[in-house]
């Protein structure tokens, strides 16, 4: 096995091959098979998973609408599911994925710990297109966001409410524990402003922890970071992998002081954001079990398919109504010769809830596998009492993102559909202020279903409520924002 990737891997097929569709497939049938049958039997039949995942997706969430039993249901096989089709290679020796995350580790860190000399910010501040919005101009905005149907209205109330207790910034009594620290959507550097203690895991690349470092040193809050044995700099024995190294990782988390929030920020590409995802999932419930004060936090993706309220219908509906004499010219045509996949209205005429399906072929079925973990492990804890912040992110230039030529060229035409995309600066403290006011209120409101909490204080830039199905305007956008992107 020595040509093995090590850590967290997909199981072998009986042919002898580590297969990620036949993994995908595998789950999304196992997560159907109880509440929707035929679903599960159409996913185990999908000859092209890498092109024909997306309707299954979809239905995941479809089949859990019937009752709170369904979706919970749903949540609690697809994670099964998808941990036992995991193993772990290590040291040219295959485990199962459960034997490995409860072992003892021989890996041991010591802490560093970086006190910042930064005097904490008093208030909430949002950067905004070169300008930092606070107190009534940060309320108008928000104000602005929800008539325009960027977010959701319970998103702008909460921020409001972090705004009147200003001293929640400091989140005193609290270790926030983030799971790559060095992403870019990740609240490390808000909290570490507002004076919070972070506790930061990413992998073990000096230049990422140089950069750590010094923005706790700048910072007003407390950075915790694990460190090998050794003297040379903090920076050169920082970090941890862990796809490789989640139960050492776990032992780590376990003794940091205050009440333990576990955040869950961690990001790959391909293939590896299925194994990364696996191994905090897997040391998630390792922590659940040796903490009984754990929070958890995510962020979910707004390209994903959600329940939304009849708010949200009713809004998009009238942007239907309202759409420009070009748009009503241009739209039938499109239709007609796109077969109705282009330009298609978001939400049927008459209806209560909606379905939005913002899933984006181009991110792959590793990528929504990888998110719709997080989403089930969020409403299988929040199910049995966890404090749970899972808010959804607006859609945001991220280095991640805009790699993708055909992403970075559908963001920057987005806006002709009522989308607003953005930077990273915005999002980062403004998901950032969603957490604290989460963990100030236990995780927000109660529902009486998972699709609601997900809807809680959504942040999805207008995906939610523009005219038109997103994934049936994605390429008219791309085509509008080409040459933008390109500059």
């Amino acid at each position: 096995m020595s040509d093995e990737p090590a850590g967290v891997v997909f199981e072998r097929s009986p042919a002898g091959t580590r297969s990620t569709s036949r993994v995908g497939r595998a789950v999304a049938a196992d997560a159907l098979r109880e509440a929707d049958p035929v679903g599960a039997a159409q996913a185990e039949r999908e000859a092209s998973w890498r092109t024909g995942y997306l309707p299954h997706f979809r239905r995941l969430v479809e089949a859990g609408l019937p009752s709170r039993r369904a979706a919970v249901g749903i949540a609690a096989d697809g994670v099964a599911a998808l941990r036992s089709r995991m193993t772990v290679v290590e040291q040219d020796t295959e485990q199962p994925l459960e034997d490995w995350v409860t072992s003892v580790s021989s890996t041991t860190w010591g802490t560093v710990e970086i006190a910042g000399t930064a005097g904490p910010e008093d208030r909430l501040s949002l950067p905004y297109r070169g300008r930092r919005l606070q107190g009534d101009e940060l309320r108008a905005r928000l104000d602005r966001w929800v008539e325009d149907g960027v977010i959701e209205p319970s998103a702008a109330d909460a921020v409001r409410e972090v705004l009147t207790h200003p001293e929640w910034l400091r989140m005193d009594g609290h270790t926030v524990a983030v799971l790559g620290a060095g992403a870019e959507m990740g609240p490390l550097q808000a909290l570490l402003r507002w004076g919070a203690t972070v506790a930061a895991v990413d992998l073990p690349r000096p230049a990422v922890w140089e950069r750590l470092l010094a923005t706790a040193r700048t910072s007003a809050g407390t950075l915790l970071v694990p460190v090998s044995d050794g003297n040379g700099p903090a920076e050169q024995r920082a970090g941890a992998d862990l796809v490789r190294q989640a139960p050492a990782v776990g032992d780590w988390v376990a003794r940091l002081p205050g009440r333990l929030v576990l955040g869950n920020y961690v990001y790959a590409d391909g293939a590896d954001n299925v194994r990364v995802s696996v191994a905090v999932d897997a040391l998630t419930t390792r922590l659940l079990a040796d903490r009984d004060d754990l929070a958890l936090a995510f962020l979910a993706t707004p390209t994903d398919v959600f329940v939304v309220p009849r708010e949200a219908v009713e809004h998009a509906n009238r942007c239907y109504a309202r759409r420009t004499a070009t748009g009503r010219l241009l739209g039938r045509p499109l239709r007609a010769a796109s077969g109705g996949r282009l330009l298609r209205r978001a939400y049927p005429a008459e209806g209560d809830l909606g379905i939005n399906d913002s899933l984006v072929p181009q991110q792959g079925p590793n990528y929504a596998l990888a998110k719709r973990l997080q989403r089930w492990r969020a409403t299988i804890a929040r199910d049995s009492g966890v404090v749970v912040s899972m808010n959804v992110a607006p859609p945001t230039r991220t280095r991640s993102v805009v790699k993708n030529r055909a992403l970075a060229a559908a963001y920057a035409g987005a806006h002709r559909f009522g989308i607003e995309v953005f930077e990273p600066a915005t999002s980062n403290v403004l998901m950032a202020a969603l957490l604290v006011h989460d963990l100030h209120t236990g995780g927000g409101p109660a529902h009486a279903h998972p699709w609601q909490d997900e809807a809680y204080a959504a942040v999805h830039g207008g995906l939610w409520r523009t005219a038109y199905a997103p994934r049936s305007a994605l390429g008219l956008a791309a085509l509008l924002g080409y040459g933008a992107a390109r500059g």
